[in-house]
C-alpha cells in the first residue's frame, strides 16, 4: 500500500476503505482486463494509483474515496477529452464511497517540479487557457461560489480557534472578499482549481498534460492562485511582481488577479502563517 494513502486513512478513519480495497482492486482488472503493476510510491492522501496495461497500451488505474474535490474529476476529463489533460479510457462507481478512473499514462511522467518556475508560468498559463472552456448546457459541476463559501466556513473556523497573532481586520476583510469575488466574474468557464505543477506531467502525446483536476465552474482569475501559492519564494518576495506576471500571461485583468491572492492568502492564514505576510503586502490601501 502507498505509505501517504495509508495515513491519510487512517486519520481520516476510513481502514475499512483500505482492508476491502485488494478485492476493489482485483474486481477492476477483470473487469477492465488489465495487468495491473506496484502502486506509485508513496502516493496520494485519497487515492490509490498504479500503473496498468491493456491490450498492448500503458493506462493509468485511480481508485479512489468519494470526496467532495474528487466528485466530478471523470466528467471535467470527459469534457476536455484529452486537450492538455490526460484522457479518461474509464470510470466507474464501485460503491458509494469508492470511484475507479482508467487514465492515459503519461510518459516519461516527470512533473513539472523539475523545471525552472519562469518555465513552469509559461506551461501553467498555456495549459489553462486550453482547458477553460464553457461549460456544456445542463451541466452539473458545483459552482466556484459554493466551494468558497464551504471553505470560508472552514477558514473561519480555524481563524477563531488560532492562536494570537494574526491580524483580525486582515483575515475578516480577506474573508468577505473570498466569499464575494465569485459572485461576480467577468466570465464563466470550467475550472481545473488546483493545477500547479506537481499536477502537470511529461508526455509523449504532449510535451506536459495535466492530472487530477477538481472541476468547478467560475471565475478563470481563480484557477491562477494555486501555481503562485507553490511558488513559495516569489510569493513571499514580490507577490504583486508575480500576481501581474502571471495576469499578463493568462490576459487576466492584474487588479482582480490581486484581490483574489490577497483574498485566499488571509483566508488560509490560520494554516499557513507565512500567507499573512503575504496577505499584508497584498492589503487593499
Amino acid at each position: 500500500m502507498p505509505v501517504d494513502l495509508v495515513a491519510a486513512a487512517e486519520e481520516e478513519g476510513r481502514e475499512h476503505w483500505l482492508t476491502s480495497l485488494p478485492a476493489t482492486i482485483q474486481y477492476l482488472a477483470a473487469r477492465w482486463s488489465l495487468d495491473i503493476g506496484d502502486p506509485f510510491q508513496p502516493g496520494g492522501q485519497t487515492a490509490w494509483v498504479a500503473p496498468a496495461r491493456r491490450r498492448g497500451n500503458d493506462l493509468v488505474l485511480k481508485v479512489l474515496w468519494r470526496h467532495g474535490e474528487a466528485e466530478h474529476e471523470a466528467q471535467g476529463l470527459r469534457i476536455w477529452n484529452g486537450n492538455g489533460a490526460v484522457r479518461l479510457h474509464a470510470a466507474a462507481e464501485i460503491d458509494a464511497e469508492t470511484i475507479a478512473l482508467l487514465l492515459e499514462r503519461c510518459w516519461p511522467g516527470t512533473t513539472l517540479g523539475a523545471v525552472a518556475e519562469a518555465e513552469q508560468d509559461l506551461v501553467i498559463a498555456e495549459l489553462l487557457r486550453r482547458l477553460w472552456i464553457e461549460p456544456p448546457a445542463g451541466h452539473r459541476f458545483r459552482s466556484l461560489a459554493s466551494m468558497c463559501d464551504l471553505r470560508a466556513d472552514e477558514y473561519a473556523e480555524k481563524i477563531a480557534r488560532a492562536t494570537p497573532g494574526l491580524d483580525p481586520g486582515l483575515t475578516r476583510e480577506g474573508m468577505t472578499l473570498f466569499r464575494e469575488l465569485p459572485l461576480d466574474p467577468e466570465r464563466e468557464v470550467l475550472l481545473c482549481t488546483d493545477l500547479h505543477a506537481g499536477n502537470v506531467l511529461a508526455a509523449e502525446r504532449e510535451p506536459w498534460l495535466m492530472i487530477d483536476p477538481k472541476p468547478y465552474v467560475g471565475d478563470p482569475t481563480y484557477d491562477a492562485l494555486q501555481h503562485m501559492l507553490n511558488c513559495d519564494a516569489r510569493l513571499h518576495a514580490d507577490p504583486h511582481g508575480l500576481a501581474r506576471r502571471m495576469a499578463d500571461l493568462l490576459e487576466l485583468n492584474p487588479e482582480r488577479l490581486l484581490t483574489w491572492l490577497f483574498a485566499r492568502c488571509a483566508a488560509e492564514s490560520a494554516d499557513c502563517r507565512g500567507l499573512a505576510e503575504v496577505a499584508q503586502k497584498l492589503a487593499p490601501r
